[in-house]
């Protein structure tokens, strides 16, 4: 008994122990996380969780941990097991990434039950909202594929290789390839080695070779990334852990973060080494690019005022190379996840990785379209192919050729991140052009300065120009969207015409043609045109007067109202597709009851002479065997209403 006894007290002092080890060991996983040594974590945590500890933190570090290296099945192990621990409270954030994650192995339908659950329980989560209001971003993304022809580019290693520019005929890239130095040294984030910048000639077709390192000048003892060069080719920005002239910048943690840095060429070297002037030590700038009139710098940043874990933010680029003040790109690109690595094509075209818009797992390349008053268009999902259900980003493009890069850790891969070359078969946006004249309704003049407005469809007014000498307008508009445009000019009626824009690239057209505001007539005019009568219309083969034929009478005897010595004679016509004696008498017939409408309303009858011309006074070729069409015949079937006395 008493051997029993101290047996249990030696089992709990032991397992008392094996606690307070394995809590020492988590406090020093922990350690290693907030400072961003995510393999380390990895290996302390799964330790731990291998004997049967379990611990929903732990699980949500193991799960992040894997999540943001890309290695999404794995974290799809570890957030399960964070959502099995029972009476557990989980932040929003971790179904997010767990349906993220899921998506990543291709289980779509548990991704969207927990995207679901998502919704219900974020408060005002962006991503939800898109979630909810992209039900079908499946079929969405499924339309935007099959647009990329993708193959490997021939230039990776076995590590880490990823985020591409072109400068001088040359692809430079980032990579973490062990270049045989003897004090190569490795980071704890990815356990790999410090990247630094690599370049390869581009042949024909666009196809890289023969990697070898870039000018030395910029290599520093830790990470170098993602340059852009300026079109002279004197100036390069670029990503850099905060390290200059030998020093190392910490946050208030201690944690080196990464800055934006600037260098020029001189001889052959990049010199004056500077990071920019908005970076920080507390928040973190990375993957720089220009805008196409190099005005404008875009980059991510995790500094205040993100709504996410980095967000893209711009920022003014000065006559004098200083720099304004940054602003993000707000919620029509940013969500609360990640947005970074952006890319503005010459085409004005926004470039993006995001694991915040709906996407088929992981990071996903987006676009939007950067307005000419400076916002976005919908921003849409590039499609698969260029998209994997692993991470996908670093997305260059030129703008003619529809060639360029891409990054990827998806399966198939030669190293932990490749660079992929590709070349669009179709663009993704669907562009179209409306446009028109603005003519005189009854002259088809061009009316040159008329006051052209374009409206959405719920009337808010998106754009105005003055029509030109030819009376020519011209809007960009968007595929398949239904406008208004509006015309109007002195002296003339306003008018609206509704267009609704082709599904494919192109043009539209719409002319409009604007009555003027006051008629003026003399002895001989034809009265109907102020109005755009053109027929009085009766049912068929009668003579008695319809509703509609009633508005149009209305016209003339407010007209005869007002000039009480206008005297008219009516004339009715038709077009020649009965007997000549039928249409002569049936055109009488209208004529006569039009003007005893007129005289039951008021108008002395000797102000009216009328009569039916039938078919004897045809205004084109359409008389008997000859073939016409119905607009053709049209013409002759008119009333007018001439002007005999004022």
């Amino acid at each position: 008994m008493k051997k029993n006894i101290l047996l249990c007290i030696a089992m709990v002092s032991v397992f008392s122990f094996n606690i307070y080890s394995q809590k020492a060991k988590l406090a020093n996983a922990d350690k290693k996380y907030d400072n961003y040594a995510y393999i380390d974590a990895i290996k302390t945590y799964e330790k731990i969780a291998e004997k049967g500890y379990k611990s929903a933190p732990m699980f949500q570090k193991l799960g992040d941990a894997y999540y943001f290296n890309g290695e999404l099945e794995n974290a799809v192990k570890w957030y399960a097991e964070l959502f099995a621990m029972p009476d557990t409270q989980i932040e929003p954030s971790y179904y997010y990434r767990y349906a993220q994650s899921l998506r990543a192995i291709g289980d779509n339908d548990k991704a969207d039950q927990i995207l679901e659950q998502f919704d219900k329980i974020s408060d005002n989560d962006s991503r939800a909202k898109l979630f909810k209001e992209n039900a079908n971003y499946l079929d969405e993304i499924k339309a935007n594929s099959g647009r990329y022809k993708i193959e490997n580019a021939g230039i990776n290693s076995q590590y880490s290789d990823y985020g591409s520019t072109i400068y001088n005929n040359k692809i430079v890239f980032t990579s973490a390839r062990d270049t045989g130095s003897l004090g190569q040294r490795k980071h704890t984030w990815t356990d790999q080695h410090f990247t630094n910048l690599y370049s390869a000639d581009l042949g024909q077709e666009n196809i890289p070779s023969n990697p070898v390192k870039f000018n030395r000048s910029l290599k520093s003892k830790f990470n170098e990334a993602t340059p852009v060069f300026t079109k002279d080719g004197n100036t390069v920005y670029f990503t850099r852990n905060n390290y200059v002239k030998g020093k190392k910048g910490k946050n208030e943690n201690g944690v080196t973060l990464v800055k934006l840095y600037k260098a020029t060429l001189e001889d052959d070297k990049w010199t004056n080494i500077e990071a920019l002037p908005f970076t920080s030590d507390s928040y973190s700038t990375a993957h720089p690019t220009l805008s196409p009139d190099e005005k404008t710098m875009y980059f991510a940043s995790d500094m205040s005022g993100t709504l996410g874990l980095s967000d893209i933010f711009k920022v003014q680029i000065n006559d004098d190379g200083s720099f304004g003040t940054p602003e993000s790109l707000g919620s029509a690109i940013n969500t609360e996840g990640r947005e970074t690595f952006p890319f503005v094509s010459q085409d004005n075209e926004l470039y993006f990785a995001s694991d915040g818009h709906p996407g088929v797992g992981g990071l996903d390349i987006f676009m939007s379209k950067i307005n000419d008053d400076g916002t976005f268009s919908k921003v849409q999902n590039i499609g698969m192919d260029a998209n994997s259900p692993k991470d996908d980003f670093a997305f260059i493009i030129d703008s003619k050729t529809r060639k360029g890069f891409l990054s990827s850790n998806r399966d198939g891969g030669l190293g932990y991140d490749d660079i992929y070359m590709f070349s669009e078969t179709k663009k993704l946006i669907c562009e179209q052009e409306l446009y028109g004249e603005i003519t005189d309704f009854d002259s088809r003049i061009a009316l040159a300065n008329a006051k052209v407005t374009l409206f959405d469809n719920k009337m808010n007014a998106l754009n105005t120009v003055d029509a030109d000498q030819n009376g020519g307008y011209r809007f960009k508009v968007e595929c398949s969207k239904m406008y208004t445009v509006r015309a109007e000019k002195e002296e003339y009626n306003t008018n609206e015409k509704q267009v609704t824009i082709a599904k494919e690239s192109g043009e539209t057209y719409l002319p409009i043609a604007l009555e003027k505001d006051q008629c003026k007539v003399t002895l001989g005019d034809d009265l109907g045109k102020c109005f755009g009568i053109k027929m009085i219309y009766f049912d068929l083969d009668k003579s008695n007067i319809r509703m509609e034929a009633a508005l149009d009478l209305e016209k003339i005897l407010d007209v005869l109202n007002q000039y009480p010595t206008m005297k008219l004679d009516i004339r009715s016509h038709t077009d020649s597709r009965a007997s000549f004696k039928y249409n002569e008498s049936l055109s009488d017939r209208r004529a006569k009851s039009t003007i005893s409408w007129l005289v039951k309303n008021g108008i002395n009858a000797d102000r009216l002479t009328g009569k039916g011309y039938g078919e004897s006074q045809l205004v084109n070729k359409c008389a008997d065997n000859v073939k016409c069409t119905e607009e053709e015949h049209q013409m002759n079937r008119r009333s007018e209403f001439i002007i005999t006395a004022l």
